[in-house]
């Protein structure tokens, strides 16, 4: 690669390199779902709040994640408990509706704070909440209090807002407690709508100091108004309920948690749950032990025959066969002589004593014995035919000379 080319290449890597770091470093935009759940620190959720009624109140607070039917009918009915709903808007199913309604009548509170609610619920407190959506939606807005001595408790809110208000209540049943107001600019002569509305009431509910209390603000309790000087406005509403052990709703929220894995009926079963994940676990401890690759059977490998030796010994064979007892012998002595010169260093172009002493030493043979064979095989030399008496002889001497060394 030529060097124009190396620089456009790596110029290329550093753009790269460098559109990477600034993905990852630059700042997160802000999330304005709405949520308000307990766990979620977003604008529109309600991590402060929850944890202010942790602090606040002398009792623990209860988390449920279930339906009204569900959760209610495992509340024990000896002790008065409050429940809180808040979420942008909230629909209740008739089993849901019935089983709030029993709850309240048995002397338990319910507070709702929603910009929307309708069903069965509704329909028996009468109440609707409705909205001016054409003037004053999103304005800001004066949420105030009709006890006079609240007076210095009410806020304005002036963004993140949607002023939603009870279009009709029933009068007779339903207290006041609170109203939103909203200045009109511009006053349409057909806009029957005022510009002060309630926005807060108390339904007093069965005959054992049971209530309803609606709400139609759920922004005021918000990390958003609570930590932007709107939280002594959320704590008066709050200070309406009874002092009993509150039930905090996580089930009817917009940021609400919700497995959309095919596995969700299995994970929202508790036995189901565990089952499916010892299962898996019993699965992954299967593949590190037993799913290893095993080692095949080594197979036996005969070793390779020294096809030296049997061609030696077929090339003897033949010798014998045909009697040429000279040429065997000659061979048979060259080989030993060689054994000699390679294991012992000597030389063996003459056979005299002084060679037959120094192999008698390196070889750890008697002398005498060694003198027999040096002997014999000289006079072997010496002939020029030879016969089979004379190789088995040969043979003998170095079958005797080599047990002890060679």
């Amino acid at each position: 690669m030529d060097k124009p080319s190396k620089i456009a290449l790596y110029a290329i890597g550093a753009v790269i390199v460098l559109m990477m770091i600034a993905e990852i470093t630059k700042p997160k935009a802000l999330n304005w779902r709405d949520s308000y759940a307990a766990a979620d620190k977003i604008p529109l959720g309600c991590y402060v709040l929850f944890n202010e009624l942790k602090e606040v109140s002398n009792k623990t607070i209860k988390t449920s994640t279930k339906t009204a039917f569900e959760n209610l009918k495992d509340v024990e009915t000896n002790e008065k408990t409050v429940s809180l709903f808040i979420n942008n808007g909230i629909h209740f199913d008739k089993q849901d509706s019935e089983s709030l309604i029993k709850y309240v009548e048995d002397g338990n509170s319910v507070f709702i704070s929603t910009n929307y609610i309708y069903g069965v619920l509704s329909d028996t407190l009468n109440i609707n909440i409705g909205s001016d959506i054409y003037n004053f939606f999103k304005k800001p807005s004066l949420n105030s209090f009709t006890s006079t001595s609240l007076k210095h408790n009410e806020r304005r809110f002036k963004d993140v807002i949607e002023n939603s208000f009870f279009t009709s209540l029933d009068t007779l049943n339903a207290i006041a407690l609170g109203t939103t107001h909203v200045n009109k600019t511009e006053k349409d002569p057909n806009d029957s709508i005022p510009e002060t509305n309630i926005n807060f009431i108390k339904v007093p509910f069965g005959k054992n100091n049971g209530a309803f209390y609606i709400h139609t603000n759920p922004f005021a309790f918000s990390n958003y108004h609570m930590l932007n000087g709107n939280d002594v406005y959320a704590a008066t509403v709050l200070s309406f309920l009874p002092k009993n052990q509150i039930i905090w709703d996580n089930y009817y929220k917009s940021g609400r948690k919700v497995i959309t894995s095919p596995l969700r009926f299995v994970l929202q079963n508790p036995a189901l749950k565990w089952a499916f994940y010892i299962t898996l676990i019993s699965l992954l401890l299967f593949v590190i032990f037993k799913g290893k690759r095993t080692q095949r059977i080594i197979p036996v490998v005969e070793p390779l025959k020294n096809a030296s030796l049997d061609f030696t010994k077929t090339i003897g064979d033949l010798y014998y066969q045909h009697g040429d007892y000279t040429n065997i012998i000659n061979n048979k002595i060259q080989y030993f002589l060689e054994q000699i010169r390679s294991k012992y260093y000597l030389n063996t172009n003459e056979l005299s004593e002084n060679f037959i002493s120094k192999l008698a030493i390196k070889s750890s043979n008697k002398k005498e014995d060694t003198k027999a064979l040096i002997d014999y095989i000289v006079y072997l030399k010496s002939k020029n035919t030879h016969t089979e008496p004379d190789l088995i002889q040969l043979n003998k001497l170095i079958e005797t000379f080599t047990k002890n060394n060679i």
